[in-house]
């Protein structure tokens, strides 16, 4: 169970005791991301997270944030998103209270200095690279691009070269005080902790936050017709896809039909595409299924690094499957594993505490609710086999159909061609 609490400020505070762990954990969450960005300032939000490492009064420099935490054996970092940016600790239980004072202190007392955010361009710019020359990472980019082109939620979360060189100490600070307000923020903490002191705590350090209507982002434009597909070309030896379907946001409860979906699809190594695609035609090391929602947005995507001289017939494999699904029921043997297998893997997901602090701070944060596990073990148990037949024809069409490859092809009319569920 959880404990919220809000402040008078609006700030949200989720607390989740766990007395058998002698670990705890403290996550600041603010609902914000890249989705909220203009063209200019593409990138402010992850620039803006690099910068909370940067020094505080306390903390003067990037050594004295990293070592506060190093020298007790804890674990920390932070996060940009579409819709959300984090900032999280996770120590020993007897170093609870040094945590929460260092994840408040770099989130309400960082200074931002000039002199780090010129070096910290570099940083960016080459984590940006690296994303890029990285086949796995760079084909997710590419897939947004094909959902959603030029508007926020196609952009790279972390901006492109210029606007990351263009982004001014003034346009950052001017960001926090539009963005970073305490009615789209919270607080997360699980683990081993007296509540009730932290919350008093969390409540000292965060009621200095001013109350205000924080920005608010852009609905996504989702317009298609036809199948759509974007060719990168790159000279490698393996040839990197993801091929999906624009389906329901977070909101939508056909979510968790889609989940099943996603399991037996291509969850597991004993799914229907990793039997086909991997057992089978020998074509790739690996494949699996994703299942995404966000607030406004959502899709069904099958990725996959395959064998150069396969990739057509792999293609061929997976849209197969799609149009099976629309016609052919689901075993009850096969439902009764994945939901056994999803239900499986969340328990075991959610075993410690920082993982805990994301799953019901996350839902906190974007849903404004929250779903406790045996809520929505209900919810996947209730999935039958016509659910997933009703929800197949729905999201199995043409017209929702896109495709994203990074490798060594030119003709994008060679693709189209096979591209029809």
């Amino acid at each position: 169970m959880y404990k919220k609490t809000i402040l008078k400020n609006g700030l949200r505070i989720i607390s989740i005791k766990q007395k058998e762990t002698q670990a705890a954990a403290v996550f600041v969450l603010v609902k914000t991301g890249s989705k909220f960005e203009t063209k200019e300032i593409s990138g402010i939000s992850h620039f803006l997270e690099h910068m909370f490492f940067k020094g505080t009064e306390k903390m003067k420099k990037l050594q004295d944030v990293a070592e506060t935490l190093d020298k007790i054996g804890g674990s920390f970092n932070a996060f940009t998103g579409d819709e959300c940016t984090g900032y999280y600790a996770k120590v020993d239980s007897m170093h609870f209270d040094i945590a929460l004072e260092w994840v408040a202190d770099i989130f309400l007392n960082s200074k931002i200095p000039a002199s780090e955010m010129e070096k910290e361009r570099g940083v960016i710019i080459e984590e940006l690279n690296m994303y890029k020359e990285n086949p796995i990472m760079h084909i997710n980019q590419i897939w947004k691009e094909v959902l959603y082109g030029d508007q926020p939620a196609g952009w790279d979360i972390g901006g492109t070269k210029e606007s990351v060189l263009g982004i001014k100490r003034a346009q950052i600070l001017n960001y926090i005080k539009k963005a970073y307000k305490p009615s789209n923020t919270v607080i997360c903490i699980a683990g081993n902790f007296n509540e009730e002191e932290a919350i008093k705590k969390i409540s000292n350090y965060f009621s200095v936050m001013q109350k205000g209507e924080p920005i608010t982002k852009l609905a996504v434009i989702e317009k298609q017709s036809n199948p759509q597909l974007k060719l990168c070309y790159k000279k490698i030896k393996q040839t990197n896809i993801i091929i999906g379907v624009r389906t329901y946001n977070m909101r939508d409860d056909r979510r968790y039909v889609l989940n099943v979906i996603s399991a037996f699809l291509g969850g597991m190594m004993s799914s229907r595409l990793y039997g086909q695609v991997v057992d089978k035609m020998g074509a790739a090391y690996y494949i699996y299924t994703n299942n995404d929602n966000d607030t406004d947005t959502g899709y069904l995507a099958v990725s996959s690094g395959v064998e150069n001289g396969k990739v057509f017939s792999v293609i061929e494999a997976i849209l197969k499957e799609f149009r099976r699904l629309k016609t052919q029921k689901v075993s009850e043997e096969e439902l009764r594993k994945a939901k056994d297998y999803i239900k499986g893997k969340m328990i075991l997901g959610l075993e410690s505490s920082d993982a805990k602090a994301s799953y019901y701070g996350m839902q906190e944060l974007l849903m404004d609710k929250i779903q406790c596990p045996e809520d929505v073990f209900k919810k996947i148990e209730a999935v039958t086999a016509e659910d997933i037949l009703e929800v197949a024809n729905d999201i199995f069409k043409d017209e929702k159909l896109n495709l994203a490859i990074l490798g060594p092809f030119k003709n994008k009319d060679d693709f189209k061609k096979i591209l029809k569920i």
